[in-house]
């Protein structure tokens, strides 16, 4: 990550960086994943742009925890630096319900692993036990 160089929106929040892919550049999320090819740096800025964060909020799915895959919702994403390891930080959903007992958490490494996903049709609805 020495050569990645950070990309923030106006208001200063990291949206990822661009990392360089020989002479050309790629978008990487806040979650280390890939957001374009390699293109020229003002379309890597664009592709994180376009990107945002918004996709944090939505629903999520973590697989291998459980007999089918889980709705997650984001706590924490910490990137790796040189001074400690990342970590993504997702607790299991639970609508809001201040009423239950506190909500299931599951530490993961970062870049993110590929069992933590974004929600797909025909994935458990998360409200039903």
């Amino acid at each position: 990550m020495d050569d990645w160089t950070p990309h923030r929106r106006d208001d200063g929040e990291l949206l990822g960086w661009i990392r360089p892919v020989g002479d050309a550049w790629t978008a990487v999320d806040v979650l280390g994943r890939e957001v374009s090819d390699a293109v020229d740096w003002l379309v890597a800025e664009d592709a994180l742009e376009t990107h945002g964060l918004a996709w944090l909020a939505d629903p999520w799915m973590l697989e291998g925890e459980a007999s089918t895959p889980l709705h997650v919702r984001f706590v924490e994403v910490t990137p790796s630096s040189p001074e400690r390891a990342g970590r993504i930080v997702v607790k299991a959903e639970d609508f809001g319900d201040m009423r239950s007992p506190a909500a299931q958490r599951f530490e993961l490494p970062w870049p993110a692993p590929k069992r933590l996903r974004p929600a797909m049709p025909g994935d458990p609805d998360g409200r039903t036990l």
